[in-house]
């Protein structure tokens, strides 16, 4: 027996229209607008009718054209750097609460650390149209954000600040946090303290050396080229840098960590060494409290929260030039940054 082949049509992509409504209701199109629009102007029979064929349907109000119309989207974008890494949970629940209380969508995605991706990614975005950009940036050269800019969308940086453009940005205090847990293991009688940092081309992992070594200088230690190691928070990476710390001819009886990879990374190769090793890190980990771990934690929900209150703001009509606001971070001590060196 022949099969005759029959087409089907896809049922997804097929959203009913306010055309769809009207012809099932009996209505004019003017009608259905009124009554999705809460407009008067239609007699009581009349909307029961229409809000019936809307429930049949499945319709559901497209409100593209409407926002378009007042020159908003009520939409915002946040480019991430991983959202994978546990310290952006926070920061993007705060900035969508912040849009919900604003009555707009958040639209978000990961540069992966690659600065075309973010690039591509933030352009994406604002050929979408949102409002605002909230960025953490992968590069360093941001310039090609200036003609959106211009054309309107509010930007704002979060946790590093923009590359070769003038905007807003929200900060940690990265140079001070460093320095307070370098000075409280240096108070516990350290003064061979390693620092395991992320690539030094990030600003946050620059701007925690640095902290690192003022420390170090206010307390007129040295600081030695092998104890210093920079590069990727990848496991393999972190673990060499420790151990070869641990066996250098002047071995490092503490460690500073430079973000919550790291911090992760270090706690388990301590683990399998033979002896106490003082250690503070950058960023809370998850189980720090219970693993004894001392850190210098960061309030990431306080940085989204004031990123995206500080980019409505400017939706809002605020004026006047880019401002860097820092927030401060807090030193929790733990016990892991409490051990004192050996005896000599």
């Amino acid at each position: 027996m022949a099969h005759i082949a029959r087409r089907t049509e896809s049922r997804y992509g097929t959203r009913p229209t306010m055309k769809d409504v009207a012809a099932r209701a009996g209505v004019g199109l003017k009608t259905v607008s009124r009554v999705v629009n809460g407009e008067p102007g239609v007699t009581p029979d009349t909307e029961q009718r229409v809000r019936e064929a809307i429930e049949a349907l499945g319709f559901r109000r497209n409100d593209s054209a409407r926002v378009l119309r007042k020159g908003r989207t009520a939409t915002v974008g946040l480019v991430l750097e991983d959202l994978a890494d546990p310290f952006y949970g926070p920061l993007s629940r705060a900035v969508e609460e912040v849009a919900r209380a604003h009555g707009a969508l958040l639209f978000n995605g990961s540069s992966a650390e690659d600065p075309e991706r973010e690039q591509e990614l933030a352009l994406a975005l604002c050929a979408r149209r949102v409002d605002g950009l909230i960025v953490i940036p992968a590069g360093d050269d941001h310039r090609y954000l200036e003609p959106e800019m211009r054309a309107g969308v509010a930007t704002v940086f979060v946790d590093r600040p923009a590359g070769r453009i003038d905007t807003d940005a929200v900060l940690s205090d990265c140079v001070g946090g460093a320095r307070a847990g370098v000075a409280h293991l240096i108070a516990h009688g350290h003064r061979r303290i390693g620092f395991i940092g992320d690539r030094p081309r990030i600003h946050t992992a620059a701007e925690r050396l640095r902290g690192y070594r003022a420390a170090m200088e206010d307390a007129g230690l040295p600081v030695r080229d092998a104890w210093v190691s920079l590069g990727p928070t990848d496991p393999e990476r972190v673990s060499t840098a420790v151990r070869e710390m641990l066996a250098a001819p002047e071995p490092v009886t503490a460690l500073f960590s430079g973000n919550n990879r790291v911090t992760v990374t270090v706690v388990r190769a301590l683990a399998r060494h033979g002896r106490p090793v003082a250690l503070v890190g950058f960023d809370d980990i998850e189980l720090a409290d219970l693993l004894g771990v001392t850190v210098v934690a960061q309030d990431a929900a306080a940085l989204g929260r004031t990123a995206a209150e500080r980019l409505f703001r400017r939706l809002d009509g605020a004026d006047g030039a880019p401002e860097r606001l820092v927030l401060g971070t807090t030193l929790l001590a733990r016990g892991s940054g409490e051990i004192a060196p050996p005896a000599v």
